[in-house]
């Protein structure tokens, strides 16, 4: 099972993101905020003050923002094991 232990907004969409078995990367999530549909609550996080409200929820062990959003932490290690420049 895998869970993100440290989060912290870096600039513009990127996050840093520290997981429990020791890997870590900063990951760009512009395209994938972008990308989804407008009538979802991801949609305020186009804007860059709203995605700079991301928070580390230690209560489900992943990032959320002040909107309510939050991101599976396997997706997120996903994005980073995919990542070209991570």
């Amino acid at each position: 099972m895998i869970w993100v232990e440290e989060a912290k907004y870096i600039d513009n969409f990127s996050l840093f993101v520290k997981f429990n078995d020791g890997k870590e990367a900063v990951i760009d999530m512009e395209n994938y905020i972008k990308s989804k549909q407008e009538n979802t609550i991801f949609a305020p996080l186009r804007e860059l003050d709203n995605f700079k409200t991301v928070t580390l929820n230690r209560d489900i062990d992943t990032i959320v923002w002040a909107n309510g959003a939050d991101i599976a932490p396997e997706r997120l290690y996903e994005m980073m094991e995919n990542c070209q420049h991570c």
